[in-house]
C-alpha cells in the first residue's frame, strides 16, 4: 500500500530559505509492507452477568482509503465474510460474521456464545457475541475461551477469578481556600493480601462531568505487600462533585496487558519513542480475556 506524506524542513534555516522563495516541500511515496489481518477479541467476565464478547479483525495502522466525510458499509461476501464499516477518516473496521465462540466453565461445561451484535446499556460498549445466562464464579476458578472463524483463525485464552480485595475507606479533604480556589483531593485505601503478588487497577470517575475519567492507576504490591495502601490525588475536585472509586484486583497477565496499552498510547504520535507492542492475554490473535473482580465506593463532596 502507498501513502503520501508531506515532508517539511524545520528550524531557523528553513524559515530563512522559505522567506527567500525556496520550496522545500516534497511529496514522497512510501511503500508499506503488506498487512495480514488477525482476529481481535475483548472479553471480560463478571459474576452475576451474562458473558459478552467482541470480535473484530485488525487492520493497517494508516487509513487504507481517502476519507469521504461519511461512514460507509461494505456487506459480507462468500470470499470476504466481514462487515466493513468505513469511518470518515478513511479507517475501516472489519467485523467478521463467520466467527464461532465458546466459553468453557470451571465445571467443564461448554457454553456457546451466539452472534448477536448489540450495545451494553450500562457500559455503552459494543459486543458481537453473547451468552444465555449470568455467570457464577468463585476465587481461583478458571474459565477458557475459544474463538475461531472459517478461515483457519483460532484464538484461545484462559482467565482465573481473582480474590476479592475490598476498599477499606474513601475520604476527601479541601485545601482551605475559598471561592473558585476551594478544591479537594480524594484518597482511596485498601489492604493488600500478604501471601501473594497482587496487581490492581484503580479507576476514579466524576459523575459531575459525563464521560470524564478523573484518574486511573496501575499498581502492584512490590513495595507494600501485606500492608494498607493509600492512593491520593491532587487537589482538583470541587464541592458538589460525585466521585466513584472502583478497585480492580487483577491477574498479572491482565496487568501486563494494561501496562502495554498505556505504553502504546504514550508512544503513538511520538517520533522519539520506540514502537510499543500490545501484550495480549490470548493466543493465536490479539486482545484480552479476563475476569473482573471489583469493589466500588461513591462519595459526594460537600
Amino acid at each position: 500500500m502507498k501513502t503520501k506524506q508531506l515532508v517539511a524542513a524545520l528550524g531557523l534555516g528553513s524559515l530563512l530559505l522559505g522567506a527567500a522563495g525556496c520550496n522545500l516541500e516534497n511529496e514522497i511515496d512510501v511503500v508499506l509492507p503488506a498487512y495480514t489481518p488477525e482476529l481481535v477479541v475483548e472479553c471480560y467476565l463478571q459474576a452475576g452477568e451474562v458473558p459478552r464478547l467482541t470480535v473484530v479483525e485488525s487492520g493497517a495502522y494508516l487509513p487504507t482509503t481517502v476519507g469521504t466525510g461519511q461512514p460507509t458499509i461494505t456487506l459480507p461476501t462468500a470470499t470476504t465474510p466481514t462487515l466493513g464499516l468505513g469511518l470518515p477518516n478513511g479507517i475501516t473496521i472489519q467485523l467478521p460474521v463467520d466467527v464461532t465462540a465458546r466459553l468453557t466453565l470451571p465445571s467443564g461445561q461448554v457454553v456457546p456464545l451466539r452472534f448477536a451484535p448489540g450495545i451494553d446499556p450500562v457500559t455503552r460498549k459494543v459486543f458481537t457475541h453473547i451468552g444465555t445466562a449470568p455467570l457464577a464464579m468463585q476465587p481461583g476458578q478458571r474459565f477458557a475461551l475459544e474463538v475461531r472463524d472459517t478461515r483457519n483463525h483460532r484464538i484461545t485464552g484462559t482467565a482465573t477469578v481473582p480474590t476479592f480485595v475490598p476498599i477499606d475507606s474513601v475520604r476527601y479533604g479541601f485545601n482551605g481556600l475559598s471561592g473558585s480556589d476551594r478544591q479537594a483531593n480524594f484518597i482511596t485505601r485498601w489492604t493488600d493480601p500478604a501471601a501473594s503478588a497482587d496487581y490492581y487497577y484503580l479507576l476514579l470517575n466524576n459523575a459531575s462531568e459525563p464521560n470524564d475519567d478523573s484518574g486511573d492507576y496501575l499498581i502492584n504490591d512490590q513495595l507494600f505487600n501485606g500492608q494498607t495502601y493509600t492512593a491520593p490525588t491532587t487537589y482538583r475536585f470541587t464541592p458538589g462533585d460525585t466521585l466513584t472509586a472502583t478497585l480492580f484486583h487483577l491477574e498479572q497477565d491482565y496487568y501486563n496487558f494494561l501496562q502495554s496499552v498505556d505504553g502504546a498510547v504514550r508512544a503513538n504520535g511520538n517520533p522519539f519513542a520506540q514502537p510499543a507492542r500490545i501484550r495480549s492475554t490470548v493466543q493465536g490473535g490479539l486482545g484480552v480475556f479476563a475476569v473482573l473482580v471489583t469493589d466500588r465506593r461513591t462519595v459526594i463532596l460537600q
